[in-house]
């Protein structure tokens, strides 16, 4: 409506523009009539303009103006030309005070005849002196010198159809500009809006999800603690029923600590500790968290078999996280005996690391939402009922207050793959604690698979024990310090 209000006022203010515009130009047509005793005088030679007094001669030689037979004057001749004569049309009607027809001149006009006069005197007479309207015509009434009153009637009907015209067309173009402006607005906001609908959707069913994970658990624990507290639960299968309890408790605590990061994005209040580290040690070592799910799944990991160090700078637990909860969803989602692609590379600025697993893949049309806060695809509900929607977004949300970027690319039934580049330098890197942000010659980090590697297997993580049971000692790199560890801790992975 607000739109409408708008166009209409426009269109008003236009074509109240263009009818005193015009009314203008006919009051100032009459006004020079006036001037010149009721006519418009010929040219003296075909292309001059015709001479025309704006003033009564005596006023003008008394006002000390030139000659009237001078044209010199700036705007003398006001709007005419020298087709004014021919093609302006009026007539002119000379009467006594008291109503006496004198003379009516009709040269100029010819749809108004002697008969038709008299109308029109009765219209002059009526109106008095000034400007009014009669039929189609505009009219002006002056006194004349000799004290008689001289009425001279301008055909406008044209004029007024030009005007009628303008208002037509500019109502038409206001209602189609309005109804474009209404189209376009019902169409952007709605896109506008979408996102926000879809969140409040996400929002209200992550709220439901929260509150079915939190009491899933709670009644879970409590249940079991009561029932050792009142001797239900036989004490021979006590760990058992303590061990659920242990497993609730810190699927509760993972919720809680989702829900604390998402507070944290929300309000500005997720802060990196800066530091420089190897990011290829903190992939291999979180992709070890899941070596048992690999196992049971017979997945193949490639591509870790000729990764070296490479250092960045950034917050390594969050980037751990983000490590996490992609390798967490790669080993979930990948067919069994199917396989996990890693890869990590490097340019002069950036290091981009690159996850693909075998599997169902992500729905092209799921694709755009799926970093959206609260999203779950259909696959991922039916697969996933710890998950709340919230690992990508939150994921998404740390690699870019790195100065990084994810992508997410799929084919259904083939693969999914996550790719994203972090900066090797971060300008704002906090140096409190003294450290260089150039890693030492020395902490190169030593991969453990080999290269004809194919899968990772428990038996190696023995092996290393052993390996590192007979070893003097053994030094591990965390982030750029390097620390000595006693051989009898277990270093197999660094």
């Amino acid at each position: 409506l607000s739109v409408a209000a708008v166009m209409l006022l426009l269109t008003t203010i236009l074509n109240v523009a263009n009818y005193a515009a015009t009314d203008a130009d006919l009051r100032s047509t009459l006004q020079l009539i006036s001037d010149n005793r009721g006519t418009i005088p010929l040219p003296e030679k075909p292309g001059d303009v015709p001479r025309l007094d704006r003033q009564p001669p005596e006023q003008s030689r008394a006002d000390g103006d030139a000659d009237p037979a001078d044209d010199s004057r700036p705007g003398r001749n006001g709007s005419f030309t020298a087709e004014t004569p021919y093609a302006t049309r009026y007539f002119v009607l000379f009467y006594q005070e008291d109503g006496t027809l004198v003379r009516a001149d009709l040269q100029n006009i010819a749809s108004v005849t002697e008969a038709d006069t008299a109308e029109y005197l009765a219209a002059a007479i009526t109106h008095g002196t000034g400007y009014g309207s009669c039929g189609g015509y505009r009219f002006l009434v002056t006194r004349t010198e000799d004290g008689r009153s001289m009425a001279i009637f301008l055909e406008c009907s044209q004029s007024r159809r030009a005007v009628r015209t303008v208002l037509v067309w500019s109502l038409a173009a206001d209602a189609i500009c309005t109804l474009l402006v209404l189209g376009l607005v019902v169409l952007l906001s709605r896109r506008a809006i979408d996102p926000v609908v879809r969140s409040a959707e996400q929002q209200k069913q992550f709220i439901t999800d929260a509150g079915h994970e939190l009491k899933t658990p709670m009644t879970t624990i409590a249940g079991f603690v009561d029932g050792i507290l009142d001797g239900t639960i036989p004490e021979e299968k006590r760990n058992h029923y303590l061990k659920i309890v242990s497993q609730e408790v810190k699927r509760l605590s993972r919720l809680v600590k989702t829900m604390l990061d998402l507070s944290k994005i929300d309000s500005g209040e997720m802060k990196l500790r800066l530091t420089r580290f190897d990011l290829s040690n903190t992939v291999f070592v979180t992709l070890l968290s899941f070596e048992k799910a690999i196992e049971d799944k017979k997945i193949e990991i490639r591509g870790l078999e000729t990764a070296s160090s490479l250092f960045v700078d950034g917050d390594p637990d969050m980037i751990h996280q983000v490590l996490y909860n992609l390798l967490e969803n790669a080993v979930k989602f990948t067919n069994v005996e199917g396989y996990i692609d890693i890869r990590l590379a490097e340019t002069n600025d950036r290091v981009t690391v690159t996850i693909k697993n075998s599997g169902p893949g992500i729905p092209a049309d799921e694709v755009a939402m799926i970093f959206d806060r609260f999203y779950k695809t259909d696959k991922s509900r039916s697969q996933d009922k710890n998950g709340m929607g919230l690992g990508l977004y939150i994921v998404r949300t740390i690699i870019r207050l790195h100065g990084g970027e994810i992508s997410v690319s799929s084919v259904e039934n083939e693969f999914c793959q996550f790719e994203f580049w972090l900066p090797k330098k971060i300008k704002d890197l906090n140096s409190d604690k003294g450290k260089d942000s150039k890693e030492p010659k020395d902490s190169k980090w030593n991969n453990p698979l080999k290269s004809d590697s194919k899968q990772v297997k428990t038996d190696k993580k023995a092996k290393k024990k052993e390996e590192a049971d007979s070893a003097p000692e053994v030094i591990e790199v965390t982030d750029v310090e390097i620390v000595e560890k006693p051989k009898d801790d277990d270093a197999a992975l660094h």
